[in-house]
């Protein structure tokens, strides 16, 4: 009797042991499910508006990407909106100006105009001169997001990253492009500030033909110049190095005319009068950035970057100092060893290396499913 006793107690001590073990299984489970409920969600994006005047946003997502509530609102000064976007979803945001818009939706916009005729852009995107914001989500990883000025500027925006890992840098433009824009690429009254392609259309500019490598396609004078003024946004084509920055399971919010003193750089804001450039070469390197220069009053940038020469202006421009590079915190490598380009366009077809948190959340999905199988 007293053997059967000591089995029973054995037996029971055992059936507590494997109840504790399973607690333990399903306590890890449940952590594991809590941390990446975020990555499957997907992020929420909040458009703030600190402009003076009403900002009509605008939404495109690329191809394979589900589109979201809306295409594009009108947000009033001092309001915000906020969208939930699907894991795996990529594409752009931009604000509108000077729209008019009767009951119906119907109307138009004086910059960023998607050409809907409507308030709703349905699938179209903005027309050029315009201030981009591309955002790629990574599936279980990491969100690429960059503000580009590749198709030009119309107004100020930065985006900042919330709730997520990483380093999750701000990028964006602060700085008031429409008040410095050459006024060979100014567009109307200061409505907004043309890149050299869209100006000029020759492919030195606009990084195509002959110059569609990175190793061809440098910084001409004017992308140097978006570049100094505003060190984190895309100022050309394969501006990647200091312009594309990353963030796991973040929200985000895209403010237009961010109050953000600090961050904007006080330049004289004499009008420009015209100016004919005349093209020299370009070349990137180390050290201090120097040629691009005006003759009277003219744009002076010191910093590290790039070394321009062969560029000569005469009339009247800007003077100032800044810097022309960032030391690149935020910016990432893919798995090939090759900077991200055309991210948030959709075409490329790389994937980013796994990310700290995914290697923990994969450890613990692997102990946990490890303890299920042995004593559940």
């Amino acid at each position: 009797m007293k053997e059967i006793g000591k089995r029973k107690t054995r037996r029971s001590r055992i059936l507590m042991d494997l109840s504790s073990v399973s607690s333990l299984a399903l306590v890890l489970n449940l952590i594991v499910l809590l941390v990446t409920s975020k990555g499957v969600s997907g992020a929420s994006f909040t458009f703030v508006n600190r402009c003076a005047y009403t900002v009509w946003p605008g939404i495109l997502a690329n191809a394979g990407s589900p589109r979201l509530d809306s295409t594009g609102f009108e947000l009033p000064k001092d309001s915000s909106r906020s969208f939930q976007a699907p894991t795996g979803w990529s594409g752009r945001f931009w604000g509108r100006t000077g729209c008019t818009f009767d009951g119906s939706g119907s109307g138009a916009c004086l910059t960023g105009d998607c050409g809907a005729g409507q308030m709703e852009c349905n699938g179209l995107g903005a027309a050029p001169p315009v201030t981009l914001a591309e955002f790629t989500l990574g599936t279980g990883g990491q969100d690429f997001y960059d503000v580009s000025l590749v198709d030009g500027y119309n107004l100020p925006m930065i985006v900042e990253g919330s709730g997520g890992s990483g380093l999750c840098a701000s990028t964006g433009c602060t700085t008031d492009l429409n008040r410095q824009c050459p006024s060979e690429l100014r567009v109307g009254d200061g409505d907004a500030c043309k890149s050299a392609c869209e100006a000029f259309g020759s492919p030195e500019y606009c990084c195509s033909g002959a110059y569609s490598t990175p190793a061809t396609c440098k910084p001409s004078v004017y992308s140097e110049m978006f570049k100094a003024a505003c060190p984190r946004s895309y100022s050309y084509a394969y501006d990647d190095a200091t312009s594309t920055f990353t963030c796991t399971g973040a929200d985000y919010t895209v403010t237009f005319c961010p109050s953000s003193p600090s961050q904007k750089s006080s330049r004289d804001t004499t009008p420009v009068t015209e100016a004919t450039p005349v093209t020299g070469s370009t070349s990137q390197g180390s050290g201090s950035e120097s040629g691009v220069s005006y003759s009277g009053n003219g744009y002076g940038y010191s910093g590290s970057g790039y070394s321009s020469s062969g560029y000569g202006y005469s009339g009247t421009g800007y003077s100032g100092s800044g810097s022309s590079s960032e030391s690149g915190s935020g910016q990432t490598m893919l798995t090939d060893g090759s900077w991200l380009a055309g991210l948030a366009m959709g075409d490329s077809p790389r994937t980013a290396s796994p990310s700290i948190p995914q290697s923990v959340l994969m450890a613990l999905t692997a102990v946990s499913l490890l303890f299920s199988f042995l004593y559940l």
